[in-house]
């Protein structure tokens, strides 16, 4: 039998199918290769001075929020305090601990003069009281460059600041960095490494291509003037999340935002060690999704339905054992699998996370399920930081 006789026996059924899944595929492979390799793209145009950096390395005041931190911060906050940078001062706002922060802190204070700390008044009721901590330091704060990061995080290199300072231009209000997850055993581990870097290379490769839509507090700077010209966290205290994703979401544009793609630049975070941990930690998150923009929206939302539509459209062309379909679909799969391997890996390796092999396979399906589980089901409740 030919080829001819071949193409002449597929079904109108298997075409349509087929159909559905080589657009998908399409729209799969361009957003590998026009927005995710956007952190490989963005340091090799660094590297060949086609984006320009600032080396004044002007003053910069850190912003950490700390609730029941103590431990964290007695095995973190140095690290913060003894970067390798001229002038900058660490604000530490202590949100009604009653472990021994405030202790911890008059202590490290003695050390290092450049610490600064207030708190959140106690009796204060509000939603979403991190947003308020941030705010008090913000308006505490005497310089214009914020950099913000989490008390349960770690800098990479003693060149976080000047990294992140490095790509403030004058035109520039938002940087976005990525927050990484300390590696540790377990299949668990991986997959909040896995979803941790997926993410980065979503929200930086959309940046680099003038279309930013978030970032994360973890490693997270802007202007203060920024902040306070569009009036804060005013228009989102109605919950609990949102007070890194959201103000970059409204102000954040493609001539006023840039990303770090080096591993200098980097914040370490301590995962979630239970899976139901990890999922309420997401689901808190997803909770700003309904809030972004019509247009980030639809960014956000096309590559996890064309993934869904082409892993769909895959089993049921695989059901027909058509051969000829059978060895078109896999050499097609098999393209797209070295792609993410390519591309995935390559970014890991830049920005110094571990490597992902066969475990891309499992987690480029059951993450998706998860996050639509979470938008269909888990956006009624609301939630306090803690």
């Amino acid at each position: 039998m030919n080829l001819f006789d071949y193409f002449s026996q597929i079904t109108l059924a298997e075409a349509v199918l087929f159909g559905v899944f080589m657009v998908a595929l399409v729209v799969q492979v361009y957003m590998y290769l026009h927005f995710y390799t956007g952190v490989i793209r963005h340091k090799k145009r660094v590297k060949k001075q086609h984006i320009p950096t600032n080396n004044e390395q002007p003053p910069v005041s850190v912003i950490i929020c700390a609730k029941n931190e103590s431990d964290n911060l007695a095995a973190f906050l140095p690290l913060v305090l003894e970067q390798d940078y001229p002038q900058y001062e660490v604000i530490v706002v202590n949100d009604g601990s009653t472990d021994e922060t405030e202790l911890l802190l008059k202590d490290l204070k003695e050390r290092y003069p450049q610490l600064y700390y207030t708190y959140v008044p106690e009796q204060t009721q509000i939603i979403s009281r991190k947003k308020l901590a941030l705010t008090i330091g913000i308006k505490a704060a005497k310089h214009e460059l914020l950099l913000f990061t989490d008390a349960d995080c770690r800098p990479r290199s003693s060149f976080w600041i000047t990294e992140v300072v490095r790509r403030f231009t004058p035109n520039t209000e938002f940087v976005l960095g990525y927050g990484a997850y300390l590696p540790q055993k377990g299949l668990l581990s991986h997959l909040i490494s896995y979803d941790t870097l997926f993410i980065a290379m979503q929200y930086m490769g959309f940046a680099f291509r003038g279309k930013p839509y978030m970032g994360i507090g973890r490693n997270l700077a802007y202007r203060k003037e920024t902040f306070f010209s569009h009036k804060g966290f005013a228009g989102t205290l109605h919950i609990a999340s949102g007070d890194d994703d959201l103000l970059v979401n409204m102000a954040a544009t493609a001539t006023n935002t840039a990303i770090v793609s080096v591993a200098e630049g980097v914040t370490q975070s301590i995962p979630k060690t239970t899976f139901s941990d990890w999922y309420h930690q997401k689901e808190r998150h997803l909770t700003t999704a309904p809030m972004y923009k019509p247009q980030s929206k639809f960014m956000v939302g096309i590559e996890p339905l064309s993934r869904g539509l082409f892993y769909l459209s895959l089993v049921a062309l695989i059901a027909f054992l058509n051969p000829l379909v059978l060895v078109i679909v896999g050499s097609l799969f098999l393209v797209r699998y070295i792609l993410q391997l390519v591309i995935i890996n390559k970014t890991a390796s830049q920005l110094k996370e571990r490597s992902f092999y066969s475990t891309i396979l499992i987690f480029d399906i059951i993450l998706p399920l998860i996050t639509l589980f979470l938008m269909i089901f888990g956006r009624k409740k609301s939630f306090s930081w803690k």
